[in-house]
């Protein structure tokens, strides 16, 4: 009997200390420190909540630059991947699709190989960045679609390389452009 009194004595401590007393305390050092995360890192654009900043949105728009692949349309709801295997037909079917869709949006770019990044989804279909290349290599279709000139088109490339992050805390991950915050920067420089 005294070993089952200090089995349930134990789970209960556990239990509101790992299931509330954490919890609570990780809030409230969130909501001190990082107010902004701790409300999911939303964007705002005129008073009205646009997204966030942690979540891809589905770009369709030649104005704007496109995000990765979604297997899940960006449904925040659903985090998920297609779980498609090499060998399956209908990865590469997918594959096949995202090259020739690459080569059509931006055939200024469409010399080289397309970036890695813009033909496979990411793992949880909600990544907000691409890589500098694949921002790089859709600044022409972004122009070409604003009908901005060669010196705006280069001021627009620059934007692109402003906007680029370097990896977490110097060496975590590879270098990356949030989607949405560039298209906000871009509608801001080059409205119309």
């Amino acid at each position: 009997m005294k070993h089952i009194r200090s089995a349930i004595i134990t789970t209960i401590f556990w239990t509101v200390v790992v299931g509330g007393a954490y919890p609570v305390l990780m809030w409230g050092v969130g909501a001190v420190f990082f107010p902004r995360q701790a409300q999911g890192s939303l964007v705002v654009k005129d008073g009205a909540t646009i997204g966030s900043s942690l979540i891809g949105q589905d770009f369709e728009s030649d104005r704007y630059f496109h995000g990765r692949p979604s297997a899940i349309g960006y449904d925040s709801s659903n985090s998920g991947a297609s779980n498609y295997g090499w060998t399956s037909a209908a990865l590469k079917q997918a594959y096949d699709q995202r090259v020739a869709d690459w080569k059509k949006a931006n055939p200024a770019a469409s010399a080289d190989a397309p970036p890695m990044d813009m033909l496979f989804a990411s793992g949880s279909g909600l990544d907000p960045h691409i890589s500098p290349d694949a921002a790089e290599g859709q600044v022409a279709r972004v122009a070409a679609a604003r009908h901005l000139d060669a010196d705006r088109a280069r001021a627009l490339l620059d934007l692109v390389r402003a906007h680029e992050e370097g990896p977490q805390l110097g060496f975590l991950g590879e270098p990356r452009v949030n989607v949405l915050l560039l298209n906000l920067a871009v509608d801001k420089a080059f409205p119309g």
